[in-house]
């Protein structure tokens, strides 16, 4: 299988269109694909951007239904969806399938990634492409990865150093290594949906939020909270996968398809998220999000704290680590 897939990056220039595959039925076969985020973030873009193209290489014989926002349920109704068919494809936040594969929180060791493009680079390493074949094991094909802005800390007073979080509740992603993150810059991590977070803000269950941009800028969480600390933190990628079950009744044509649509996608949201993160910036600022640019040594020492420890017990997450520095060499 991972083979086949590779082998796919490599030579599908030179495959046959596959709409030749297809003849274009009265009616359409939908795949449902589900994930957490609005339709204006990027993660939304290259969902649909997958719909576009499975519809051009079908034919018109298949279309992508792409559900944002958590319509399909929670990501962990969505992976049991993933598992059982009933939901071909999803792009999915790294902390809900950690829960699946822990090596994966070796995408959000803190500091490890410069910006964006560092970690759209990342993707292509050895440890990062064994991250999506161990999917399998779990009842779905990792295909490729999906990436939002940096993460940085917006919150309803400003934050110059780690000392102004000490006691703070700050939303977090529910994932182990965020916990430890913010716990050991003295904070109170808190999970929450992103349809709560605004509301949170206002009536002061919450004090800040870990956010990346294209988040603030889609829920409009500034107007809350409207200081924007640039502690460009973590990275943020999600992983699109295909259910295992789906891709096992596919015949190889099929296969083909689907893995050239979301390839492309991927490379495409690659790019967009490049740009995003520089757009959205732009777009909180002429909006009224107050940015505050720190030292950030003290929360890079803090980090470094946090990634030692994820790196003891993990030796593929120990390789990603070690790969990725190289990448800055």
């Amino acid at each position: 299988m991972i083979q086949f897939i590779q082998k796919l990056s490599f030579f599908s220039a030179t495959l046959v269109s596959a709409s030749l595959f297809f003849t274009t039925p009265a009616h359409a076969q939908t795949l449902k694909l589900g994930h957490v985020t609005p339709p204006s973030h990027v993660w939304h873009q290259v969902a649909e951007r997958i719909n576009q193209n499975v519809q051009e290489k079908s034919g018109g014989s298949m279309k992508v239904e792409v559900s944002p926002l958590s319509k399909l349920g929670s990501e962990a109704q969505m992976i049991n969806l993933l598992q059982s068919g009933a939901m071909p494809i999803g792009v999915l936040t790294l902390g809900a399938l950690t829960n699946r594969d822990d090596t994966l929180i070796g995408w959000s060791m803190p500091y490890l990634f410069d910006d964006v493009k560092h970690a759209t680079q990342a993707t292509q390493l050895e440890a990062a492409q064994q991250m999506l074949a161990n999917l399998e094991a779990h009842g779905m094909i990792g295909v490729g990865y999906a990436f939002a802005g940096m993460r940085h800390v917006l919150s309803t007073k400003p934050v110059k150093a780690p000392s102004d979080l000490v006691g703070q509740k700050i939303r977090a992603f529910p994932s182990a290594i965020f916990n430890d993150w913010w716990t050991a810059n003295g904070a109170a991590p808190t999970a929450m949906p992103l349809s709560e977070v605004a509301p949170s803000l206002t009536t002061n269950l919450l004090n800040a939020v870990d956010v990346d941009l294209d988040a603030l800028v889609g829920m409009k969480f500034h107007q809350q909270a409207p200081y924007l600390t640039f502690t460009n933190h973590m990275a943020f990628p999600a992983v699109i996968v295909v259910s295992k079950r789906y891709w096992d009744r596919l015949d190889e044509d099929k296969q083909s398809l689907l893995l050239e649509a979301i390839k492309e996608a991927e490379e495409w949201g690659f790019e967009r998220a490049i740009e995003a993160d520089k757009e959205n910036l732009a777009i909180a600022k002429a909006d009224g999000a107050e940015v505050i640019e720190i030292d950030l040594t003290p929360f890079k020492e803090v980090g470094e704290q946090v990634n030692q420890h994820y790196l003891k017990d993990n030796e593929l997450r120990a390789q990603f680590y070690e790969q990725v520095k190289a990448l800055k060499q």
